[in-house]
């Protein structure tokens, strides 16, 4: 069992930039994803970037490839979404959550995951 809290949010001008956290707590046997998730007001929840401890491989959606980066402490305790040049359309709730290896195909499917910690609200303003 992982317990994940979201934290780092707040608002930024447009181009300005956000380092968000996701502290992890407790522990697992085995290798899984991580994920960051955001849900815009009046859209579906869409993921943003992944990263898996079995390997260290990193995803990206297209539309932040470039600006954030996705990176981890070495015991994964905390997992971190810098991102830079940010956009009015990269408003919305921020979310991590956590699937184990094995249980998904696209660690960027929020439908894949199963654990989920609190969102944090990042606002970008034009």
């Amino acid at each position: 069992e992982v317990q994940l809290q979201a934290s780092g949010g707040g608002l930024v001008q447009a181009g300005g930039s956000l380092r968000l956290s996701c502290a992890a707590s407790g522990s697992t046997l085995d290798d899984y994803a991580i994920g960051w998730f955001r849900q815009a007001p009046g859209k579906e929840r869409e993921g943003i970037s992944c990263i898996s401890t079995s390997d260290g491989d990193i995803a990206y959606a297209d539309s932040v490839k470039g600006r954030f980066t996705i990176g981890s402490d070495n015991n994964w305790k905390t997992v971190y979404l810098q991102m830079h040049k940010l956009k009015p359309e990269d408003t919305g709730v921020y979310y991590c959550a956590v699937v184990p290896e094995g249980d998904y195909n696209d660690c960027l499917d929020a439908s894949e995951y199963d654990s989920w910690g609190q969102g944090t609200l990042v606002t970008v303003s034009s």
